[in-house]
């Protein structure tokens, strides 16, 4: 005690730089802190670029009602009146032809409304654990008719760490983890490990090759949990 009393400027700023280092490599490198923190997230289905997802459309309907104006009543003396007034008109136009009806309006054809898109699952699997991470819920591959894919987790948990990805892997699901990171596809980090989320699958994935999604902490290498993806 008595040297480190004589060398307190030498120790303390080592002590500091020790305290430091430590602090960083529990943190910084091996992310202790996500050991006790959940990341939740609760996203909606995914949205198509044909939105799919949308609620239909409903047009305004148009209103076909008229009001009609009644004539005027009339009595029976006004129709003795007119009846002379009337013979007449008909001796002196008898000998004329009756004009010729007027031809009824085109009518337009009916416009031809496409249907919509549906959304529909091409592939679906459960979470399994790996290793003594914890994972359960389900995987499924969303499509509507187009070329776009969504890869969407529902009821989704697993334990959190740093550093985790979504990849889409050429293995299986209990195959062993070094074989996770030799072919595969990244879809982005992981945006929580707990919770309903979604990631747009690049055009062009083959996933009868890729046929595996795994949640994969990057920065040790190893699996927190994986599904087989089953059309």
């Amino acid at each position: 005690m008595t040297w480190i009393r004589a060398h307190l400027k030498i120790v303390l700023p080592l002590a500091l730089a020790f305290t430091a280092g430590l602090a960083y490599l529990a943190f910084g490198v091996f992310g202790v802190q996500t050991l006790f923190i959940d990341d939740t997230v609760d996203e909606d289905g995914p949205v198509f670029a044909s939105g799919a997802s949308a609620p239909p459309a409903t047009e305004p309907a148009v209103s076909t009602d008229s009001t009609a104006v009644d004539a005027p009543a009339t009595t029976k003396v006004d129709k003795l009146a007119a009846g002379g007034e009337v013979q007449a008109s008909l001796d002196a136009t008898a000998g004329e032809a009756a004009p010729a009806e007027a031809a009824p309006p085109a009518t337009a054809p009916a416009a031809t409304v496409p249907p919509e898109p549906q959304i529909v699952t091409l592939a679906e699997g459960t979470f399994i654990p790996r290793g003594r991470y914890s994972g359960e819920g389900d995987a499924l591959v969303l499509n509507d008719g187009s070329e776009q894919r969504f890869l969407r987790f529902e009821n989704f948990s697993t334990d959190n760490g740093p550093d985790l990805n979504v990849y889409l892997v050429n293995s299986d699901a209990d195959a062993d983890s070094g074989t996770f990171d030799d072919d595969f596809i990244d879809l982005g980090n992981l945006k929580g490990n707990i919770g309903d989320q979604n990631y747009e699958i690049p055009v062009g994935v083959d996933l009868s090759v890729y046929d595996t999604v795994v949640v994969w902490c990057v920065r040790f290498g190893t699996p927190f949990t994986a599904a087989d993806l089953v059309a």
